[in-house]
């Protein structure tokens, strides 16, 4: 796959090498030239110099051959307008970082369902912890084939749960309305903004992505016009 990276800071650079490692194709996008010349002797990617949020550095990359469009810089607003503007040219995937929570609510009005909120995350980690509650890694508890899926209520999917039409092995296991936990039932009914989390063989990944996570109808155009 073809990955690209709007910021070289340490989330993007250590992401870019752990995908470079395992044989993907990375370019990172980054305003400063001189942190550009100090990765460029040990990493074995494309680099870009200017301004990520701009589209005519944005075309440079290639939006519809190009996989995902990470926005992670240390500015937010900056990567809410990359995002925006990523998602205008047809990128498939635009996933942007959001430092301050109280731009959570402004990405899901602008449809940004895809960000990373590292400082939430985090916080919540450690509450946990001072609390004395023993967290497992999930990567303890997850063995062989199974797998997490993650995606985000719209028009189309809403409704009850049990008209998802799952395979046979996959099921929801949780879901996030207005950020707030909830173990649904089989009656329950998802509505738009719901963030769905499902458990599944590795082997329906690929159907649940192009079934719930659809392009969006600029890339569709590309993919069309090629």
């Amino acid at each position: 796959m073809r990955i690209a990276f709007i910021g070289a800071g340490d989330l993007s650079v250590e992401t870019a090498r752990i995908l470079l490692n395992r044989g993907h194709e990375v370019v990172i996008i980054e305003t400063d030239r001189d942190r550009i010349e100090e990765l460029n002797d040990d990493m074995d990617c494309a680099f870009l110099h200017g301004d990520g949020s701009r589209p005519e550095i944005l075309s440079e990359v290639d939006p519809g051959h190009t996989d995902y469009l990470f926005c992670l810089s240390d500015n937010d607003q900056y990567n809410i307008i990359a995002a925006l503007v990523g998602r205008s040219m047809g990128f498939d995937n635009t996933i942007l970082h959001i430092h301050n929570p109280a731009f959570n609510n402004i990405c899901q009005e602008l449809g940004l369902n895809n960000r990373i909120n590292s400082s939430l995350t985090i916080s919540r980690y450690l509450a946990d912890m001072v609390a004395g509650i023993d967290i497992l890694e999930l990567t303890t508890i997850i063995k062989g084939e199974a797998r997490f899926f993650y995606f985000v209520v719209d028009k189309q999917t809403s409704g009850a749960i049990g008209d998802l039409d799952l395979p046979e092995k996959a099921r929801v296991i949780c879901l996030y309305r207005d950020d707030e936990f909830m173990l649904p039932e089989e009656d329950t009914r998802l509505k738009e903004g719901d963030e769905v989390v499902i458990i599944t063989h590795s082997d329906h990944l690929a159907k649940l992505t192009e079934k719930y996570q659809p392009k969006n109808s600029e890339s569709e155009r590309l993919e069309k016009n090629k």
